[in-house]
């Protein structure tokens, strides 16, 4: 009787089992994606600009793709198990920079802003970016966001010193289409593109 009774239960824990989410079986690798669609190519209205790399500190050096459960403990930040960027947080940020204030004007990294020097001896203006926050936040199990956080510091380099021209935080957020790691990568990109365009403008204006 004991061993018919294990024997129809089988068929009841392997159905259980089944409904269990399934874990990738390798770590899924991301990016911001393509690059939004540019409007007029508009390079030669604008200075050139030098961009240094973006500059951040703890878990945004690394590849980890962070989230909080703002309904449980939004103060504990924690990576995804199974779900990375491809690069640390501050390469894709630096070159989702390069390629959207790219449509107003050249942008230079160091090497091409001291050639620039030594040819036509002018120092073009210096833009650092420090990442201060990129990750996903859940405000209940089906509902999250994507957030972003840079600070901004213009400069004007000369023989004296950087004159500081202007210095502005930019902070985005966009919903996620979805409660989980790949809604979470959309709502970022988003959210950094929302944040390159702000930047965009606001360097029209210092």
């Amino acid at each position: 009787m004991r061993r018919r009774g294990l024997i129809a239960l089988l068929p009841a824990t392997l159905v259980a089992c089944s409904a269990l989410p399934k874990k990738p079986a390798n770590q899924v690798m991301y990016d911001f994606g393509p690059t939004p669609a540019a409007g007029p190519d508009a390079r030669g209205e604008h200075p050139a600009l030098t961009l240094p790399d973006v500059e951040a500190e703890g878990l945004l050096e690394t590849t980890a793709l962070l989230y909080r459960l703002g309904y449980e403990d939004a103060f504990e930040l924690r990576p995804y198990a199974y779900a990375r960027w491809s690069a640390p947080p501050t390469r894709l940020v630096h070159q989702r920079l390069r390629d959207v204030l790219g449509r107003q004007r050249a942008v230079l990294d160091n090497s091409g802003a001291a050639a620039l020097v030594r040819s036509s001896a002018q120092r073009p203006p210096l833009l650092r970016v420090h990442l201060d926050d990129l990750f996903q936040l859940f405000d209940a199990p089906d509902k999250s966001r994507g957030i972003a956080r840079l600070s901004c510091t213009l400069l004007q380099a000369n023989g004296g010193g950087d004159r500081l021209l202007g210095q502005r935080r930019f902070e985005t957020e966009r919903p996620a289409p979805t409660a989980d790691a790949p809604g979470g990568v959309r709502a970022l990109s988003a959210a950094v593109d929302a944040a390159a365009e702000d930047i965009a403008r606001w360097l029209q204006q210092a």
